[in-house]
């Protein structure tokens, strides 16, 4: 059903890739300069449970944003639709930026073709990029010894990558120009006639060139794939997922920044003890004198913060989502213990509200196959 709010199409800008590669980060970025430009904008978080980091994020950058939760976009498409068509009434916006979950892939024939085909008065698909961190690449190309999910998470990767209409090779200011050149001729090679080009969403190099290629008007999603969905499914069933909220207090004040990262890296500990990579731990605090985010992308990774809080408060807000491969039962007992580590005597702490599973087989509501 068409919706009375858009009398003009919306500029829809899906960018997806793996758990952990920065598309958060990434859709920051242009959320800014065109609020800056003065172009109105709004975003969409997408996950397989509500309380997201990501969201929390954007909204305290004062940005328009949606939520689809309890499933990715593919299995939510109505709810998808529904956001648009919410936003739209809420903030006119011109652009959408839309960020799916990152353990799902076939999005082309399940979301970009069905949203050009059922609604192509309303929305304005760009062309579908694919983020992808330069270090998970070589791992499920076997470009190193040590792969550190199942073959069944690396297929879900490789599929991502084998629909895109433009592969994005994040974080290029951690290589070197003879790394970058190799990682980027990798891609080339596996995905002939794609286009390549790298960026780092932190520092924003190669930004103007990802905004340019989105900004382009030729067709999206048109690359059709064959996607085992039984490995597709168990690709996603290895992962454990936790989304929680929790309440943090401090008798003399505190840290929270410390807090926060001896909160990540006490769960990094523990999932490093038992074997599991992580693909993406998330943390939020928000306290009255301001923010901190903070993430952790993999085993062999430190923590990284970024906020700053001003004064002694006394009392926070706490989200963490956490995504790894390890039972959910496990995953929710890591967390606990870490939270309960990095507290101690020192703090009083209480868990409002806590998700922990593993992700149910995707069955999208459309899948088109054919190019429009």
């Amino acid at each position: 059903m068409n919706s009375p709010n858009i009398t003009r199409p919306i500029r829809l800008v899906p960018v997806g890739g793996f758990l952990g590669s920065g598309k958060t980060t990434l859709l920051r970025r242009p959320a800014e300069e065109f609020e800056t430009e003065g172009r109105r904008v709004a975003l969409i978080a997408n996950d397989q449970a509500s309380n997201l980091v990501d969201t929390e994020l954007l909204r305290r950058q004062g940005l328009a944003v949606g939520e689809v939760s309890g499933g990715c976009f593919c299995c939510r498409f109505d709810q998808l639709v529904a956001s648009i068509h919410n936003l739209a009434e809420r903030s006119q916006p011109e652009i959408i930026l839309a960020e799916p979950v990152g353990s799902c892939t076939d999005l082309a024939a399940t979301v970009v073709r069905p949203l050009r085909r059922l609604y192509p008065n309303e929305v304005q698909v760009a062309p579908f990029t694919v983020l992808v961190d330069p270090g998970r690449l070589a791992e499920a190309f076997n470009e190193r010894n040590s792969a550190r999910f199942t073959e069944s998470v690396y297929y879900i990767l490789r599929k991502q990558l084998e629909e895109a209409d433009a592969i994005v090779i994040n974080k290029a200011d951690l290589l070197s120009g003879n790394e970058l050149g190799r990682i980027e001729g990798l891609v080339k090679q596996q995905f002939p006639g794609t286009p390549v080009i790298s960026i780092s969403a932190r520092t924003g190099q190669g930004f103007d060139s990802w905004l340019a290629l989105v900004g382009e008007s030729r067709p999206a999603g048109d690359r059709s794939i064959d996607v085992d969905y039984d490995l597709y499914a168990e690709g996603e069933a290895v992962l454990g997922w936790l989304n929680a909220r929790a309440e943090l207090a401090s008798a003399n004040g505190s840290d929270w920044k410390v807090m926060g990262a001896h909160l990540l890296q006490n769960m990094r500990d523990a999932l490093m003890t038992c074997g599991c990579e992580v693909a993406h731990i998330k943390v939020f605090l928000e306290t009255s004198g301001g923010c901190i985010s903070g993430n952790l992308t993999g085993i062999a990774d430190g923590p990284w913060l970024s906020g700053e809080v001003a004064g002694q408060s006394a009392e926070a807000s706490l989200l963490v989502n956490a995504r790894a491969q390890i039972a959910p039962e496990a995953l929710r007992t890591t967390f606990e213990a870490s939270l309960r580590a990095c507290t101690g005597t020192a703090y009083f702490s209480r868990i409002v509200s806590l998700d922990c599973f593993k992700p149910a087989r995707p069955v999208p509501t459309h899948r088109d196959v054919g190019v429009l």
